[in-house]
């Protein structure tokens, strides 16, 4: 029997109920998906409709072939698939180690591959859960010095991803973004929102699905790290355009208690003459979780606090939790249309931070209608346009993921996509309502988040050098993912005494690196803490804030820095424009590994502790308390010291100073953005 299928746009392969289906999916890109059960109709994922494309199918014997553009794809009798660039090198081949009487095998170059084996270890794996679910697993060959970037942002220091074992699930700090670019010229995306695992071994990937209906993953091949990103954007999308106000500096604190506090914190940065991009009502400004409003005894006339705050040139950012708790205003209603996760066991109660909690579930169109509608009557009529999208994971009190339940299927099943429905509800109102420049600040993200305006911050890491660091390698690579958009804690969330000289430090040296990140924002949970006046106020538990967190918060000497450094990015807003305008047209992250501007130098590869921010400027962070000099590698070229405008010859080491209140970057010689250097 003939197991090999050819469509004008697809390959197939089918047997004994197995199938798998391969179609030209984007320019130089390709779409498998596989299945032990009946087909169904294909759910787009991360992935968006686009225009078709006209590969060229053929078959050679016992091989079936499709080829688009740059990537070629080949199915044999037994289906097992690999892909080939268009050099003809093997980019990506299945794992499989069976007996078999196939006399057609792969061949390299004159050789042909053998690989007949007892061990029984296929390729793609199915075993069957209750309903129509399985637990997938695919495995493919190992690559010897393969180096692997991207899948969003983990918490540890290791930029180069081959080695590690990845939890493909949401956690606070933990975005799994599932698409990663090889340096041996190929771009994978895991297109299904199922939590599981991927293992980056040396002898071997294994992706791991714990509950899926079939396999689905995107493959694209290109010469260079960012042709394989821009493909990725063409079939999962760019962010917008990012507001020009949004650009400068964000000021945030856990927490601003009262409109009053608020409003004179701005008007201390505008009376120091510091301009302030955004100021931040973060969270439990609301009477009760769920209501979605501001809590008239603290926030008497939001309308007159957001116009002055435009006045002085500074948009106010609304924190927005999607906890619903039994008492509040819109619980009824939610409980009764089914917009609330459920358990599967168990009672509903997800979350008991200060008071016992159910997160909307943002899988359902009618939960994301009505909390954009709460949302528009209670913030966007009072002039609000940004809006802080917390605890986007969402973060269970227990994370089992297989208790819950979201309108679209089980946690397990497609649970990673949760954020991305989340920041789609807001950027569905805001487009609704006119806006084209949409920014929504969020916890957490899944492959496509970036089309919905999501800028993503590293969560509730520690006020730790340790955790600066770790931030540095999350940041390029959840760029590497394509989310082009994101930031941090300056200064980490958890800790940092105001007046303790170590943190004082952290602080100056997260600061001066955050300047050349897409956004600069402060905020952190500061100690000393103040408890609330009331613990509870009709029944609802009150919530304390932290120590002052704005520029001068820290001491005279630091706030001198700061005050430079800030007055600095000012400066460097158009060069940091032009960024965001790549990031909207192209998918090109703002920061990115070495190898992305430089990927014919093998040293770029291997650099983790330096990258670029933007085409034109080197950056080298200090990533250690006490360090007052560090090794900074320049590529061949031209560049300029940024702060003395000496020039340099690249192509090796240089041994640079680093005083406290400076941190190695250099700028590509002839580049425009010299100039933001030469005024401070």
């Amino acid at each position: 029997m003939d197991t090999l299928v050819l469509e004008p746009c697809a390959i197939g392969w089918s047997y004994n109920g197995d199938w798998l289906r391969i179609e030209a999916y984007g320019p130089h890109g390709l779409r498998l998906r596989a299945s032990n059960r009946p087909p169904r109709e294909a759910s787009a994922g991360a992935l968006l409709a686009v225009a078709p494309v006209a590969p060229v199918v053929s078959r050679d014997g016992a091989v079936a072939r499709i080829v688009n553009g740059e990537i070629t794809a080949e199915v044999d009798l037994q289906g097992r698939v690999r892909f080939l660039g268009v050099d003809g090198r093997v980019l990506l081949e299945e794992k499989w180690r069976q007996r078999d009487t196939v006399t057609k095998f792969w061949t390299v170059g004159a050789q042909e591959v053998r690989r007949i084996s007892a061990l029984g270890i296929a390729g793609r794996e199915f075993k069957p859960l209750r309903g129509d679910a399985s637990q997938i697993t695919v495995r493919f060959e190992a690559k010897p010095g393969e180096r692997l970037f991207g899948m969003g942002q983990y918490q540890q220091p290791n930029l180069d991803l081959a080695g590690c074992v990845l939890e493909l699930a949401q956690r606070n700090s933990q975005a799994s973004v599932p698409f990663v670019v090889s340096s041996h010229g190929y771009g994978f995306l895991w297109n299904i929102p199922a939590v599981g695992e991927v293992s980056f071994a040396t002898n071997g990937a294994c992706w791991k699905a714990h509950a899926a209906r079939e396999i689905d993953y995107w493959i694209t091949a290109a010469a260079t790290p960012a042709a394989i990103l821009r493909n990725y954007a063409r079939v999962t999308g760019t962010v917008p355009m990012m507001p020009d106000y949004a650009l400068g500096l964000w000021q945030s604190k856990l927490r601003y208690r009262t409109q009053d506090e608020l409003l004179e914190v701005a008007r201390d940065y505008h009376r120091r003459g510091i301009p302030l991009a955004v100021i931040v009502a973060d969270f439990f400004h609301w009477p009760v979780q769920g209501d979605w409003r501001f809590d008239p005894r603290e926030w008497p006339d939001p309308a007159a606090m957001t116009a002055e705050l435009q006045a002085m040139g500074t948009q106010l950012l609304v924190s927005i939790w999607p906890t619903v708790d039994p008492r509040s205003e819109n619980y009824a209603e939610m409980a009764e249309k089914g917009y609330l996760v459920r358990a599967n066991r168990g009672i509903d109660i997800q979350q008991e931070f200060l008071g016992n909690t159910r997160f909307i579930d943002t899988t359902h169109p009618g939960a994301r209608a009505l909390l954009w509608d709460r949302a528009k009557r209670n913030y966007r009529d009072l002039g609000v346009k940004l809006f802080w999208l917390d605890e986007a994971e969402p973060e269970y009190s227990a994370y089992d993921f297989d208790n819950y339940r979201y309108h679209a299927g089980d946690v397990l099943e497609i649970g990673n996509a949760y954020p991305l429905h989340y920041a789609q509800a807001f950027h569905d109102g805001l487009r609704d309502e006119g806006e084209t420049e949409i920014v929504s600040l969020i916890r957490c993200a899944w492959a496509g988040s970036q089309r919905y305006g999501a800028l993503v911050w590293s969560g509730d890491i520690h006020s730790s050098f340790e955790a600066m660091r770790n931030q540095l390698s999350a940041g390029l690579n959840i760029g590497m993912a394509g989310i082009a958009w994101w930031t941090t804690d300056i200064g980490g969330f958890h800790g940092g005494h105001v007046d303790d000289p170590a943190f004082r430090e952290l602080m100056v040296r997260w600061f001066e690196w955050a300047v050349f990140t897409p956004v600069l924002r402060m905020h952190g949970h500061r100690d000393p803490i103040t408890p609330p006046a009331e613990p509870f106020r009709d029944g609802v538990a009150q919530c304390d804030t932290g120590a002052g967190n704005e520029l001068w918060s820290f001491g005279e000497d630091a706030y001198g820095i700061l005050r430079r450094y800030a007055a600095l990015r000012e400066r460097l807003r158009p060069y940091v424009a032009t960024l965001m305008t790549a990031a909207h047209e192209h998918g090109d992250p703002l920061m990115r590994p070495m190898f992305f501007d430089y990927p014919g130098d093998p040293r770029c590869w291997q650099i983790d502790d330096q990258y670029m921010f933007g085409p034109d400027l080197l950056v080298a962070p200090i990533l250690a308390a006490g360090l007052r000099e560090r090794d900074v590698y320049l590529p061949a070229g031209s560049w300029i010291d940024g702060w003395t405008g000496a020039a340099m010859i690249g192509g090796s080491v240089h041994r640079c100073g680093a005083p406290i209140d400076r941190i190695p970057v250099f700028i590509r010689a002839g580049a425009a953005v010299a100039g933001a250097f030469t005024d401070d």
